[in-house]
C-alpha cells in the first residue's frame, strides 16, 4: 500500500530542488574551509599536489587511497589481470587441442589451482600451508553436519587471530616483510574462515552425502575474491560454476573521488548544515572506496560468468536499519521474517558478535555493534506500536500519500541516526559527539529542523525512486490489504 504511494509532481520536483540547493550549499562551505586550512602546518604531510585539473591539492593521509594508486594498483590489479588472460588463453586452446569439453566441466578446478599458485608466489609456502590448515580442520567439523559445531569452530578459529599468542604465532607464517602483507595476511585468512564456515552450513543442508575437500579448495581460492571478498555463499557459487560457459567480453570504467582532511578543530568555523554535510560525505566516500572495490573484483568475476554480491547499498539510498544489515546465515536463519521482537533481538545480537569479532574487538567497535544493534530493534518496535490501533486506523484513514509523509519524517530521523551510528567508526568518536553536539544541541531548532527538513526531502526522492521499481517488478494493482482495521472498511463502506 505505502510503496505504491504516489505524491504530486510538483511537490517531488520541490523536494529535489530544496536537497540539491542545500547539498551545492554546504559543499561550497566545505570547499572554503579546505581552501583555508589546506597551508596549515598539521597539514603539511598529508596534502600533496593532485587533481590539478581542479586546481586543489589531494590529501594522502588516508592509507587505503594511496594503497590504491600505488601497491594495490601495481601488484593486486597486475594479479587480477593474470587471472583474466590465463582464462582467456585457457578458453582460446582448449579447443584447439580438443579439450575443450574437459576444460569446461574442470574450470572451477583450473581457476582454483591459479589463485593457489597466485597465493603462493605473493605469500610463500608458510601462508598457503596455513591458509590449508584451517580449511582442512573445518572441513573435518562439516563433516558432522552440526550447525552449532561449525559456528563455534569457525568463530573459535577466527578468534585465532584476534588474540594472543595465536595471532603472533600465525603470523610468523609468513617471512620477510613487504607493504601489502598485513592486509593480504589477515584479508586471505579471514575471508578463509568466512568461506569455510558458509561451506561446512551449506554441507548441513545437504541431505544425500557431502561435498568433497576439492570442492573446498575450489570455492575458496578463487582469486578474484580471496583477498578482499566479497563473500559468495558456497551454495551460489557452487551452482555458477557448475554452468560455466565462454568467456565473456570485459567491461572497464574509470571512477575517481576527491578526499578533503576532517580534524575537528577545524571544524569550529562551520556551519551546522556544513558540519551535518561533511558527516554525511564521510560515509559516502567510504562507500564508494567499497564500490570501487566491489567494482574492480566483480568485474573479473562476471567476466567468469559469476553472478557476485551486490557492492554496499550507498547511504544516499539508506532510511532503515534493516537494509545495512548483510542477511547471510545468521541474521535471516535466527530472526526468520523479522516480525517476532524476540527473535529478531536474538538474531541482531548474534549478528553484531560475529561482526565485532569480524572487525576486531575494541571499545569503537563495541560502540558502533550496540548502536546499530539497537537501531535495528528500534526500528522494529516502533513499526510494532504503530501497527496496533488506534495508530493502525488512524493511518488508514489519513490516505496513502499522507502515510507515506509521515512515515519520511520518521525516515529522517533514521537516516541520521544511522549516520552518527557509522562516522564514529569511519571518523572517530570525537567526530561522532561534535556532529551530534552541533546537530542536535548547538543547532537546535532552526539548523537541525533544517537538515531534517532537507533529509526528508532525500528519503522522500528515495522512496519515489522505490515507487517506481516496485510497479516495474509488480504492474499489477496494489491488493487491499487483509488487515486494514474493521472500523476504516466501515467508514470507506459508509
Amino acid at each position: 500500500m505505502r510503496l505504491k504511494a504516489a505524491l504530486p509532481k510538483l511537490e517531488l520536483y520541490l523536494y529535489a530542488a530544496v536537497l540539491y540547493l542545500s547539498l551545492l550549499w554546504a559543499g561550497t562551505w566545505i570547499w572554503d574551509a579546505s581552501a583555508d586550512n589546506v597551508n596549515r602546518k598539521v597539514f603539511k604531510k598529508s596534502v600533496k599536489p593532485g587533481w590539478h585539473y581542479f586546481g586543489r591539492k589531494m590529501d594522502v593521509a588516508d592509507f587505503e587511497w594511496v594503497m590504491w594508486f600505488t601497491t594495490f594498483r601495481n601488484h593486486i590489479l597486475f594479479a587480477l589481470a593474470g587471472h583474466v588472460i590465463f582464462a582467456k588463453v585457457c578458453s582460446l586452446i582448449s579447443p584447439r587441442i580438443g579439450m575443450d569439453d574437459w576444460y569446461c566441466k574442470h574450470r572451477s578446478l583450473i581457476y582454483g589451482l591459479y589463485g593457489g599458485l597466485a597465493v603462493l608466489v605473493s605469500m610463500g609456502g608458510g601462508f598457503l600451508a596455513l591458509v590449508l590448515s584451517h580449511c582442512f580442520i573445518l572441513y573435518s567439523v562439516a563433516l558432522v553436519k552440526r550447525k552449532w559445531i561449525v559456528f563455534v569452530a569457525g568463530l573459535a578459529s577466527l578468534a585465532s587471530f584476534k588474540m594472543e599468542p595465536f595471532n603472533t604465532w600465525q603470523e610468523g607464517f609468513v617471512t620477510g616483510y613487504f607493504d601489502l602483507q598485513d592486509i593480504l595476511f589477515y584479508g586471505g585468512s579471514c575471508f578463509t574462515i568466512m568461506r569455510c564456515m558458509s561451506f561446512a552450513l551449506e554441507n548441513c543442508e545437504k541431505k544425500d552425502g557431502n561435498y568433497t575437500f576439492i570442492d573446498l579448495l575450489k570455492y575458496n581460492f578463487y582469486l578474484p575474491f580471496f583477498y578482499f571478498g566479497p563473500i559468495q555463499t558456497f551454495d551460489q557459487f557452487h551452482v555458477q560454476v557448475s554452468h560455466f560457459s565462454t568467456f565473456g567480453l570485459i567491461q572497464t570504467f574509470d571512477q575517481f573521488h576527491l578526499v578533503w582532511p576532517t580534524l575537528t578543530w577545524c571544524m569550529t568555523g562551520l556551519s551546522v548544515s556544513s558540519v551535518a554535510g561533511l558527516a554525511y560525505s564521510n560515509l559516502v566516500y567510504d562507500w564508494v572506496k567499497a564500490a570501487v572495490m566491489f567494482g574492480v573484483i566483480n568485474t573479473v568475476a562476471r567476466l567468469d560468468h559469476l553472478d557476485p554480491p551486490q557492492p554496499p547499498k550507498c547511504i544516499t539510498m539508506l532510511y532503515v536499519d534493516s537494509h545495512v544489515v548483510n542477511p547471510w546465515y545468521v541474521y535471516d536463519y535466527i530472526g526468520g521474517s523479522h516480525k517476532n521482537i524476540f527473535k529478531e533481538l536474538v538474531a541482531t545480537i548474534c549478528t553484531f558478535v560475529v561482526t565485532t569479532l569480524w572487525l576486531g574487538p575494541c571499545e569503537l567497535v563495541y560502540i558502533w555493534s550496540f548502536f546499530n544493534c539497537f537501531g535495528l530493534n528500534l526500528e522494529l518496535w516502533v513499526d510494532k506500536i504503530f501497527s496496533l490501533p488506534p495508530f493502525s486506523n488512524i493511518e488508514y484513514a489519513i490516505g496513502e500519500a499522507m502515510s507515506r509523509r509521515i512515515r519520511a519524517v520518521f525516515g529522517a530521523l533514521n537516516f541520521w541516526t544511522i549516520v552518527l551510528y557509522n562516522v564514529l567508526a569511519l571518523n572517530s568518536l570525537e567526530f561522532a559527539k561534535l556532529v551530534g553536539k552541533r546537530l542536535i544541541v548547538q543547532g537546535f531548532p532552526l539548523s537541525t529542523l533544517s537538515v531534517l527538513f532537507v533529509t526528508y526531502c532525500g528519503v522522500q526522492l528515495v522512496k519515489e525512486r522505490e515507487r517506481k521499481q516496485a510497479f516495474l517488478d509488480d504492474p499489477e494493482p496494489a491488493a487491499v490489504p487483509q488487515d486494514m482495521p474493521e472500523e476504516v472498511g466501515k467508514m470507506k463502506a459508509e
